[in-house]
């Protein structure tokens, strides 16, 4: 918030979606380059960071200046955040630390997390983007880490790429069997509470929208994640995340 107050007036939120963008492209071509030299791995997480950066705060900046646009900036940054996954994933497929198939399977797998998010907007009337303690800005986290131990190896170790993979490859499979038990742990759970909220027909009253909406409210206070947020429809889950 207080980085979003500070930036000159003439910065829009368009202009940081597009930062945003452009950087997602700068991350997947430094991983594509990382088997040139693995310095290029430094450029990947430079990116990182300014991908952050406009992906965070488009929509504080709108709701600081109150020129939040909900439908327009929900199927915006929904849209651009799936380019970026597939971009990144492609990237860190190209270079030498992982195989394709390997960083195809993170994009799918990152992209059916997010689906969940959406749909979680619209059967609870709630946006929740963390899983646990795992968000976009761990991912992002993780990765520079990553990078920067990659470099190390490379420059103060002296393994070759070819000698590394082995180790990244079982280290992204574990990541994941994680991510993939995340996921299925929250899908069971969704159902669980859909069918409470809506009993199979000869059981229990139906609960009623406004019923479902509040105990979606008394959810999203209770998981005190710092990325759960009421909405009332994709609309408003789009204003609680960005313009």
């Amino acid at each position: 918030m207080a980085i979003a107050q500070r930036l000159p007036i003439w910065l829009s939120p368009d202009h940081l979606t597009i930062l945003g963008v452009l950087s997602a492209l700068g991350v997947g071509t430094g991983y594509a380059l990382s088997g040139l030299s693995p310095h290029w791995l430094w450029l990947a997480s430079v990116a990182l960071v300014v991908n952050w950066f406009g992906d965070s705060l488009d929509g504080t900046i709108a709701r600081v200046r109150q020129t939040e646009r909900p439908r327009y900036g929900y199927y915006l940054d929904h849209a651009v955040d799936a380019f970026t996954t597939a971009v990144i994933g492609v990237g860190i497929g190209l270079s030498p630390y992982l195989p394709m198939v390997i960083g195809l399977l993170l994009v799918v797998l990152y992209l059916m997390m997010s689906v969940n998010v959406y749909l979680e907007s619209a059967a609870f009337d709630e946006f929740r983007m963390d899983y646990g303690w795992i968000g976009p800005t761990e991912v992002r986290a993780i990765l520079v880490l990553a990078n920067t131990l990659l470099v190390a190896l490379h420059t103060l170790g002296g393994l070759q790429p070819a000698g590394i993979q082995p180790v990244v490859t079982i280290g992204a499979s574990v990541g994941i069997a994680g991510m993939s038990l995340l996921l299925v742990v929250r899908f069971a759970t969704n159902l669980r509470r859909l069918a409470r909220l809506e009993p199979p027909a000869g059981g229990r009253q139906a609960t009623t929208p406004s019923s479902a909406g509040a105990e979606g409210a008394a959810s999203g206070e209770s998981a005190g994640g710092r990325n759960t947020h009421r909405a009332t429809g994709p609309a408003d889950a789009g204003a609680a995340i960005t313009r």
